[in-house]
């Protein structure tokens, strides 16, 4: 019955609207009683009356001939799909929903709602804490209408993808993709997208700069030019509100503030504006000091750096270093969580079949040899005793061979995670200190800072390439690449790559026992990579005194001898070699895994050098040396 009631509600709303007069309300551009249905539809979704709708929806578009409405209808099915919870079975109904979405818009002529199929998964996915599987979908997408030269295809995959990364804070990344877009917009002649604003994809390459700098106010310009619609308008208001703001401007900046929140469709732009407006004020009135808690509230971490420079520009310096400090952190703390869960899904989706691959092919050979003992004991009962023996101790090894098969994947998860996390996060400093505003460093410290940043990336692409390359490293295969080093510099460089790990009050500092540069042969980023590491084992260990790092030709001649002592607790005499083994903690209630000297002595092993904990150290503290040949055998 109250299905009956609902469906002759519906038929008699669809005649009601279905006057000329609803064709002033129909963006979609569908059948005026088509889209009177759409509508119904759209209230429906996750609810148990979306079937009924969507079919009456489903029925008028094959009536009316509308093929756009019909391509509509599967666009539903598929938001439906996406607004219910995550399950197995309703993840296997969103990706077949997609794919004939995509295969009714392809033969409909509608690449609008082909690639829309992508987005709307993808959100799904994101929403669900898959971001990685997410961003897989999105360069799918990507890759697809590459390979079919489809502009229309990499115009709309390049925004999404750089939608994608922006909501994540990860600038960087999405700024190819952006430039990309805006590229392919100004250069093509495809009707479908220069129907399309490029107004947000200027405003957001604007974000990407440091901010109020001149490329800022340019990509605003740019936007406002070319400003298709009132929301793209709002948008540009917001951006030339900010740098009013910045630039002290403070009568434009309030007309431009009015306008904004008597727009209600403001809050499309940006959320927690209110906030934003009122901690604006706070730094002209002087309460921002007490309010500083809530600068980390604001919408994004662009906003919250809007605030720190106000902070700087109106006489707060203190203050805002330490805002930007806080910053700087909290973008380290959100990029380290993303790599964590990037790497565990790629754990999942790579490793996890890999695993069970060799884990069914163990538990075979595990009842292939049970079988075999049986059939033996049977046959030579008692007087088999020590071929049975023989058989056990195999059943034993390779049980045990199937616990160090799953205990290997969490290894190497943990491993990869404790290194890339040094070079990432002397990238996300420095890439910070160069984003402030215009004026705050010289001209010496940018490029300083630039080769700290590609020093670092080198060596974080060294180990993801290692990533790859897990197998080879466990052949006792390991790519070495040598070339010029020079022995100050990568000392100077390691110091800058693991400074922040220090606990207060401690001094860390380079002593070269000849200050003159020294140029060899030998792989650069790998003697960096294993300072780093001691340096860093160093800081976990030591609550006050300093930590030095120092560097020899004479101690051992024919090497170059770098050398990191520390004033913290130091090492039994007794442990020496004990501590370079996996997982080895001498202090369980200290920071780690356990397994960067057992890396630094593997490194150095390849590269005909020594780790070696300096047991002659009279203390306090600990002394540990890295031996490197000035001569070495290339491989």
């Amino acid at each position: 019955m109250k299905r009956t009631l609902f469906i002759a509600a519906l038929v008699s709303l669809v005649f009601s609207l279905a006057i000329p007069a609803a064709a002033s309300d129909n963006p979609l551009g569908i059948d005026n009683t088509c889209y009177a249905l759409y509508k119904e539809v759209e209230r429906q979704l996750g609810k148990d009356s979306f079937a009924t709708a969507a079919d009456l929806f489903r029925q008028a578009a094959i009536e009316k001939k509308d093929s756009k409405a019909l391509v509509i209808y599967h666009v539903e099915v598929l938001k439906d799909y996406i607004e219910r919870p995550s399950s197995e079975d309703n993840d296997a109904k969103v990706n077949a929903a997609r794919e004939e979405l995509k295969r009714v818009a392809r033969e409909k002529n509608q690449p609008y709602y082909f690639y829309l199929s992508y987005r709307l998964s993808q959100e799904y996915y994101t929403k669900h804490g898959e971001a990685y599987r997410a961003l897989l979908l999105l360069e799918e997408m990507q890759n697809q209408a590459i390979t079919e030269e489809d502009p229309y295809g990499i115009w709309t995959s390049s925004r999404y993808l750089a939608d994608n990364y922006i909501r994540n804070n990860d600038y960087v990344s999405a700024k190819p993709h952006l430039l990309k877009a805006i590229n392919l917009y100004n250069t093509t002649d495809n009707e479908a997208i220069r129907r399309e604003s490029p107004t947000r994809l200027y405003c957001d390459l604007a974000d990407t700069y440091p901010i109020a700098s001149d490329s800022v106010r340019i990509n605003v310009a740019l936007a406002e030019a070319n400003a298709k619609s009132h929301l793209d308008s709002l948008r540009c208001v917001y951006f030339k509100l900010r740098l009013a703001a910045l630039d002290s401007r403070m009568d434009e900046y309030m007309e431009l503030r009015d306008i904004c929140l008597n727009d209600p469709s403001f809050n499309t732009i940006t959320r927690r504006s209110g906030l934003f407006f009122s901690l604006i004020d706070a730094c002209r009135d002087g309460s921002i000091i007490e309010r500083e808690n809530e600068i980390y509230q604001l919408a994004t971490v662009r906003e919250m750096k809007v605030i720190a420079n106000l902070c700087e520009n109106w006489g707060y310096s203190d203050f805002a270093f330490n805002v930007e400090k806080k910053l700087v952190n909290y973008m380290e703390v959100i990029i380290s969580d993303t790599n964590h869960s990037r790497i565990s899904e790629l754990d999942v989706t790579m490793g996890k079949a890999a695993l069970n691959a060799e884990l069914m092919q163990k538990q075979h050979q595990l009842s292939r040899i049970s079988h075999m003992i049986a059939i033996l004991l049977a046959i030579l009962l008692l007087g088999t005793a020590f071929f049975s023996f023989t058989h056990i101790h195999q059943l034993r090894n390779a049980n045990e061979k199937v616990l160090f098969a799953n205990a290997a994947k969490t290894r190497f998860v943990q491993n990869m995670s404790h290194e890339v996390r040094t070079p990432l996060n002397a990238i996300v400093g420095f890439s910070q200190l160069l984003s402030l505003p215009d004026g705050t460093l010289t001209p010496e410290e940018k490029d300083e800072y630039s080769g700290y940043i590609v020093n670092n990336t080198k060596m974080l692409t060294m180990l993801l390439d290692d990533i790859l390359n897990a197998s080879s490293m466990d052949k006792g295969e390991y790519r070495i690449t040598y070339e010029e080093g020079e022995k100050n510099f990568m000392c100077e460089s390691a110091i800058s790559s693991a400074e922040h790990r220090l606990q207060p009050g401690v001094r860390m500092y380079y002593e070269p026992e000849d200050p003159a540069p020294f140029t060899f042969r030998t792989d650069p980023r790998r003697v960096q990579q294993i300072i780093i590491n001691l340096l860093t084992n160093s800081c976990k260990h030591t609550t006050q005194g300093e930590i030095k790092l120092s560097s020899s030709l004479t101690e051992n001649p024919g090497f170059v001898t770098f050398a990191v002592t520390d004033t913290g607790p130091g090492v039994p005499a007794d442990q020496a070699e004990k501590i370079f083994e996996r997982f080895t903690k001498l202090n369980e209630f200290v920071q780690g895994t356990g397994l960067g000297l057992s890396i630094c002595r593997d490194i150095a092993t390849r590269m005909e050098s020594r780790v070696e904990l300096d047991t002659t150290h009279p203390g306090p503290g600990a002394r540990f040396v890295l031996i490197v040949p000035t001569n070495p055998k290339e491989q």
